[in-house]
């Protein structure tokens, strides 16, 4: 007789038990600071509810400028300090309401947002505008291609969906390091639904492994996978990191050999990982330009390689930012192996650049159509342009979005070529952005973002958690009560 071993058993109720009995307490305080928006949160912790705060603010067009973060003990609290973007301008409630109603209003936008992945109604209609995570769909079928980066890969590719009858609402493209990840997410042409059936599914990835085999040589690693709506689907821009890191983008990716004190105006990626024994943290500083999404993307790494932040402190001045963390791996070890460190400091190099964009930005709004993104690409490719970058979205009935584009050599686009593209597509549909510049290897774009800092690089000294975190944190925790109703 077969001996079943025993496994007791867990009410699925339990996990969220501590959740239920300590619920998380947000204020929202526009008043602390005159330009930019104090978030406090506290709550019991869970691994990846840091990442989970941050998707937040960064879906909600918000730019953290500060942040101090701890969470030992099993609770969780984020002080972030966001310096609010323009576009983000009509998140603010009118300063007419009661305090109350503000508070309260932003909380329910939060918890609503994190943990449903979308916006009630009737916080919608206050905010005047539609809000959910950008790109994110459990709508759509999702095509996920990664491989060699090549100039034309992404026009052939919407081209051979528009030919078999795909519309596709939203796609997004990152290059890194020779190699490329692009996320599609498509629907059917005619019935404007998920495509579901299995052998036409079959029958797409088929056509679409003919198309990627074609622009890579015999052994080169490459991907095209088609995956059907699911509920609870990975963030895109998480899904990219993720994608990169399994295509091994960052096995490339060196830091500067400077040591702390010694990076005056250097504008190239510091990643320094020491140990803490007395408290048995790893610490890991990293020292980069600033620019948006910049704590996004380093804590989707740290969260997706299994590392637990205890303690961080964030800070951006300037063009430059700073981050502090006090991490261990989920199992409790700390990185005690010379190839473990290696390997972090190349993911979390890697994360910074991965959103890095090279080339003249090209932004589009039309009218959505089918075959809209085939026809736009398919330019680019006949005018010898090369999309390093992009991004495309549908808002109600319009297609909005935007390409960074270079020639096929990786170098700046000539002006007559851009005009002539401009002309073929429709200067009232695809215009110059006039904010981006060119960017080199080494630098980023939009630095002079909304509350930034000045074009001239600023150096400043090393963050420490001993002297600003814990400076901060008796004072931020004593003042952080419930919401009153």
């Amino acid at each position: 007789m077969e001996i079943i071993p025993y496994k007791p058993y867990i009410d699925p109720e339990f996990e969220s038990l501590i959740e239920r009995i300590y619920p998380p307490r947000v204020c929202i305080d526009n008043d602390a600071y005159p330009d930019c928006t104090l978030v406090k949160v506290d709550s019991a912790n869970k691994h990846g509810i840091l990442l989970e705060m941050v998707q937040v603010l960064t879906d909600l067009d918000l730019v953290i400028s500060k942040s101090y973060i701890s969470s030992d003990g099993g609770w969780f609290m984020d002080v972030s300090c966001g310096l609010v973007c323009f576009d983000c301008m009509a998140l603010s409630v009118p300063r007419d309401r009661p305090a109350r109603q503000q508070n309260n209003l932003m909380k329910l936008l939060f918890f609503t947002f994190s943990r449903r992945g979308g916006i009630a109604k009737e916080v919608q209609t206050h905010l005047k505008r539609d809000v959910r995570p950008r790109h994110v769909s459990a709508e759509n079928t999702a095509l996920e291609v990664t491989g060699t980066d090549r100039p034309g890969l992404m026009s052939e590719i919407s081209a051979v969906l528009h030919e078999l009858g795909c519309h596709v609402p939203a796609a997004v493209a990152w290059t890194h390091n020779t190699r490329s990840a692009c996320i599609f997410y498509i629907e059917d042409g005619l019935d404007s639904g998920p495509i579901t059936d299995p052998d036409r599914l079959a029958h797409l990835e088929e056509q679409l492994e003919i198309v990627v085999a074609a622009h890579h040589r015999e052994g080169e690693k490459r991907s095209a996978r088609l995956t059907t709506p699911v509920v609870g689907r990975t963030h895109t821009e998480r899904r990219l990191h993720q994608l990169m890191y399994a295509d091994k983008d960052y096995e490339q990716c060196q830091g500067c050999e400077n040591r702390v004190g010694h990076w005056k105006g250097c504008i190239r990626t510091h990643v320094f990982i020491e140990g803490c024994k007395e408290k048995g943290y790893s610490v890991v500083n990293v020292r980069s330009l600033d620019r948006p999404k910049l704590l996004f993307d380093t804590v989707c790494v740290l969260t997706d390689l299994q590392y637990v932040v205890f303690h961080a402190a964030v800070s951006s001045k300037g063009s430059f930012a700073d981050q502090e963390y006090f991490i261990r791996h989920k199992d409790g070890c700390t990185l005690d192996k010379e190839s473990e460190r290696k390997k972090l400091t190349q993911c979390l190099i890697a994360a910074v650049e991965r959103r890095v964009s090279h080339g003249l930005r090209l932004d589009i709004s039309t009218k959505n159509r089918m075959g809209l993104l085939s026809d736009i690409t398919r330019v680019f490719r006949e005018n010898g342009l090369s999309v390093s970058r992009s991004e495309i979205g549908t808002n109600g009935d319009r297609a909005t979005g935007s390409f960074y584009v270079t020639d096929a050599s990786g170098n700046e686009v000539d002006a007559p070529t851009i005009e002539l593209v401009r002309q073929e597509i429709g200067g009232s549909v695809l215009v110059v952005n006039k904010s981006s510049s060119w960017s080199s290897k080494a630098s980023f774009p939009d630095l002079n973002r909304a509350g930034g800092g000045n074009s001239k690089l600023e150096n400043r000294a090393r963050l420490s958690l001993g002297s600003l975190l814990w400076s901060h944190l008796g004072r931020i925790s004593s003042n952080l009560g419930p919401l009153r109703s």
